[in-house]
C-alpha cells in the first residue's frame, strides 16, 4: 500500500515510519525535508494545502501525526493552526486525492484527564472540557480530533488514536520524556500529586499498522500500558537508576494551589526547580485510561513498562544531553 505520513520526522513518527517501510511504499511530508532511507519525502506543510499534492496523489492511505507542542498560552494560535486547520486541509486533500482510509493520531488527553485521584476513563467518557479548555495544547488537540472524525464517511473511513505519554528512545527533542529528564537531572524534590498513564511509542506504531486494517471508521482508540501515580512513577526509575525518588508526594491541596498560590507555580510549588505554571496544574491531575477497546479491536498488547522505562533511561543517557554524572542504570 502506498501511504502518506504527515509528521514523519517526530518522536512517534519516526518510529511509524520504521514500522510501515517493511511492508508497504511510503510518502512522508515535512517542512523541511531531509532524505529517509527506504521512503520518498516530499516537502510540505500541513498548514498550506497547496503544498499536499504532491504527498498524497497516488496514495490509498493517510497517516496523520503534524503536530506541535507547547504549554505556553502564547503559542494558542499556532497550536490550532496546526491542529485543526492543519487537519482540515490534510483530510480534505487526502479526500481529493481519493484516499479512502486515515489513521488521525490524537491523545489520550482529548478525554482521559481527571480531578478524581481514582478516575479511569474509557473511549465513552464524557468529554472533561472544563479542564481540557484551560490548556490550548490539549483544547486544539480536541478540536482537531473532533474535525478529523467528523469528517468519516462510508467512502472516507477516519480512525483515531489516543495514546498516553509517549516514552521509547529516540525522543531527540526531549519534550516527551520532560518528567523524565527533571528526574535525572536531580529536580524533583517532591512528586505531582496526581497520575499518569505513559506507553511506548514503539508500540503505538504497531498500533497505527493495525488500525490501517482493523480500525472501525469514525472511532477512537485510547492507548496505554500503565496507569500509575507520579510518586510510583519516580519510584520505578529511581529503581532502575542509582538515583533516589522525590523524598515525598505532594499533599492534595496542591491540586488547588495554583489557585491562590499563583506565584509557586514559578519555581515548583516553592521547591526551588523551574517548571512551567501549566505543565505543574496538569501534574495535579490524573490521566488514567482504560484500553479495552483497543485490546480487543485492535489486538492491542503493549509491553513491559518496565522494559519501556529501561530503554528510555538507557537511550537517554547514551545521548548524555547534560544528565547528572552519577545517574545510571543499575546492571
Amino acid at each position: 500500500m502506498r501511504i502518506c505520513v504527515t509528521g514523519g520526522t517526530g518522536f512517534l513518527g519516526r518510529h511509524v515510519v520504521e514500522r510501515l517501510k517493511r511492508n508497504h511504499e511510503l510518502v512522508v511530508l515535512a517542512r523541511r525535508p531531509k532524505p529517509i532511507e527506504g521512503v520518498s519525502v516530499a516537502k510540505g506543510d500541513v498548514t498550506d494545502r497547496a503544498t499536499l499534492p504532491s504527498a498524497m496523489d497516488g496514495c490509498e492511505a493517510l497517516i496523520h501525526l503534524a503536530g506541535f507542542v507547547s504549554q505556553h498560552p502564547d503559542d494558542a494560535e499556532r497550536l490550532y493552526d496546526v491542529h485543526v486547520r492543519g487537519t482540515e486541509n490534510a483530510l480534505e486533500e487526502a479526500r481529493r486525492a481519493g484516499i479512502k482510509r486515515v489513521v488521525y493520531l490524537s491523545t489520550s488527553g482529548t478525554v482521559a484527564v481527571s480531578k478524581e485521584e481514582e478516575f479511569i476513563t474509557n473511549e465513552s467518557s464524557e468529554t472533561p472540557k472544563e479542564i481540557i479548555y484551560r490548556w490550548p495544547y490539549y483544547r486544539s488537540k480536541l478540536i482537531g480530533e473532533e474535525t478529523a472524525l467528523a469528517k468519516s464517511d462510508a467512502g472516507f473511513g477516519v480512525i483515531s488514536l489516543n495514546p498516553s505519554l509517549l516514552l521509547g528512545p529516540g525522543d531527540t527533542d526531549g519534550e516527551s520524556t520532560r518528567s523524565i529528564r527533571m528526574f535525572l537531572d536531580g529536580q524533583l524534590p517532591v512528586a505531582p500529586p496526581g497520575g499518569l498513564s505513559f506507553v511506548d511509542a514503539r508500540d503505538v506504531a504497531t498500533a497505527v499498522e493495525t488500525a490501517l486494517w482493523r480500525g472501525r471508521p469514525g472511532s477512537r482508540y485510547l492507548l496505554g500500558a500503565v496507569n500509575m501515580t507520579f510518586m510510583a512513577y519516580y519510584e520505578r526509575l529511581a529503581r532502575l537508576t542509582t538515583l533516589k525518588p522525590p523524598a515525598m508526594k505532594a499533599p492534595p491541596i496542591m491540586r488547588t494551589a495554583l489557585d491562590w498560590l499563583p506565584g509557586w507555580g514559578k519555581n515548583g510549588f516553592g521547591f526551588g526547580f523551574t517548571v512551567d505554571r501549566v505543565s505543574m496544574e496538569q501534574a495535579c491531575h490524573t490521566w488514567y485510561l482504560d484500553d479495552t477497546r483497543a485490546r480487543a479491536e485492535l489486538g492491542w498488547s503493549p509491553r513491559d513498562p518496565i522494559e519501556t522505562l529501561r530503554d528510555t533511561l538507557a537511550d537517554m543517557l547514551d545521548r548524555s544531553k547534560g544528565y547528572n554524572a552519577a545517574s545510571h542504570l543499575r546492571g
